[in-house]
């Protein structure tokens, strides 16, 4: 399987009131290739249906899922996860779901936390955030720089991740990331149809290269 193209993560404030499935699928429509659950609430039971239909989801359409923060979940679907710093350690989280998971591991704007995540089994490393981000804002502020250093030392799939728009993300593939993932700029829409499309505007960046 190849980590690259639209990596799309849902939001539960704005997939709100019945939008989920209907956003989700329309994000896989148009291309995404992969798909993280993010929900950051304490509610388990939902956190299991709600990951339940998205399997579904991402199995019709040929696409991964990934669970944030949440290995235990994750080894149930059988299915990835990503991590925070913080939120465990990528080799527990390797010899748990087993060599063929995907694993992703957060590494803010600091290249040394990549290679830490190379070093436990990390199947691909996220920087961020490269710009302005609903969803965290104030973090610290990851560089183009910090692409083509992980290009050149790392031989993993690299996400760019934080504020990312159609008009930005172009450059950030330029300089290596494998993969653009975005939240607000796919699922911030009035309509699934909205969301299709953007997905599909994301997608035709990586036909080009």
């Amino acid at each position: 399987m190849t980590l690259s193209g639209l990596y799309a993560i849902t939001d539960s404030q704005l997939l709100a009131g019945g939008k989920l499935l209907p956003y989700v699928e329309a994000a896989l429509n148009g291309g995404a290739r992969l798909l993280q659950y993010r929900d950051k609430s304490t509610d388990d039971g939902r956190h299991q249906r709600e990951a339940e239909s998205l399997l579904e989801l991402c199995q019709r359409y040929g696409a991964t899922l990934i669970i944030n923060d949440d290995a235990e979940l994750a080894a149930r679907l059988g299915v990835g996860v990503h991590l925070g710093q913080g939120d465990g350690s990528l080799a527990a989280a390797r010899a748990l779901l087993g060599g063929g998971a995907v694993i992703g591991g957060t590494c803010h704007a600091r290249f040394e936390l990549a290679e830490q995540a190379a070093k436990e089994g990390a199947s691909y490393v996220a920087f961020g955030r490269f710009f302005e981000s609903h969803t965290k804002p104030g973090t610290p502020t990851a560089t183009v720089e910090l692409l083509d250093q992980a290009r050149q030392h790392l031989q993993l799939p690299v996400v760019a991740i934080g504020g990312v728009t159609l008009d930005s993300a172009p450059r950030l593939i330029e300089h290596g990331a494998s993969m653009i993932a975005v939240i607000h700029a796919l699922f911030a829409a009035d309509s699934a149809a909205e969301v299709e499309r953007r997905a599909r505007a994301f997608s035709t960046l990586f036909a080009h290269h």
